[in-house]
């Protein structure tokens, strides 16, 4: 059963279940934090914490979002990677938890590098599936305009109709079609909140610095069929200070946690073992 926390005029959910070591499982976007259901299951016996970002699953998006932020749409709002880590920051002092080792695809990779610059001291180890410290080039620029002109125009449905077509691996889209539509029925953003999520991925810095900063254990696990994010660019992670234990699976697209939960969870399960008491 969900619960809530407030974070800057916000009512936030989040899900906790699980004892030991707390994991905090931050998701994709435009998805929710049922993406990482499938590879708990299996990954292990850990306190496990899984948090809906602003205005993903059950969380609410606020109201007072900066404007202007993102020069090509000056009219956008943007919900940026720094409200994000406010939030998430919030809910480890709801739970009182000082520390904790982190997983995240995605945007959620692209929180936990934030969250390393402002409180390094509370992460344990950092997971990331399918993300990257690179800021966007100006293809994705372009992209994020025309996706937010799009929804200006047409409304969501049809943004989140092409992600589940072409974010999700063309190897899982053939083998097992009916995880397209799983997916698509967790894509529920508004799209307000579809252009503040935009703009703020298109405003996140360039981490590529703070990966040498990185002095905790890493694991990066890429999807070899992710259009948006290379094996070249992941493999940046492997020069962390703190080490950096990096799998490719070849098979999988952007969503490779939801799509090969088995593999995925067989990878963090011996990683994880680390961090046991």
């Amino acid at each position: 059963m969900s619960k809530t926390y407030e974070s800057h005029g916000a009512r936030l959910s989040y899900e906790e279940t699980g004892s030991g070591v707390p994991v905090i499982f931050l998701h994709p976007t435009p998805l929710d934090h049922t993406y990482w259901l499938p590879s708990l299951e299996r990954i292990g016996e850990y306190r496990a914490i899984l948090p809906d970002f602003r205005a993903h699953g059950d969380s609410e998006l606020g109201d007072d979002l900066p404007v202007g932020g993102f020069s090509r749409v000056p009219d956008a709002p943007v919900l940026s990677m720094g409200q994000l880590t406010s939030d998430v920051l919030a809910l480890m002092d709801h739970l009182e938890l000082g520390e904790a080792v982190f997983a995240g695809c995605s945007i959620g990779g692209y929180v936990m590098l934030d969250l390393w610059r402002k409180a390094p001291m509370r992460m344990r180890g950092l997971v990331f599936v399918c993300s990257k410290a690179q800021p966007d080039a100006e293809a994705n620029l372009v992209k994020r305009v025309e996706t937010i002109n799009r929804v200006k125009r047409e409304g969501t449905a049809g943004v989140f109709d092409g992600n589940a077509q072409t974010l999700i691996g063309a190897s899982t889209r053939a083998k097992r079609p009916e995880v397209v539509s799983e997916l698509r029925a967790r894509m529920t953003l508004t799209s307000e909140a579809v252009i503040a999520v935009q703009a703020g991925l298109a405003t996140r810095p360039d981490s590529i610095p703070d990966i040498a900063e990185i002095d905790a254990p890493l694991l990066a696990i890429c999807g070899g069929e992710d259009p948006g994010i290379t094996e070249a660019e992941m493999r940046a992670f492997e020069g962390a200070p703190g080490g950096c234990e990096f799998h490719l699976l070849p098979d999988a697209g952007h969503f490779a946690a939801y799509e090969q939960p088995e593999k995925v969870a067989a990878i963090m399960r011996p990683w994880l073992s680390q961090f046991e008491f």
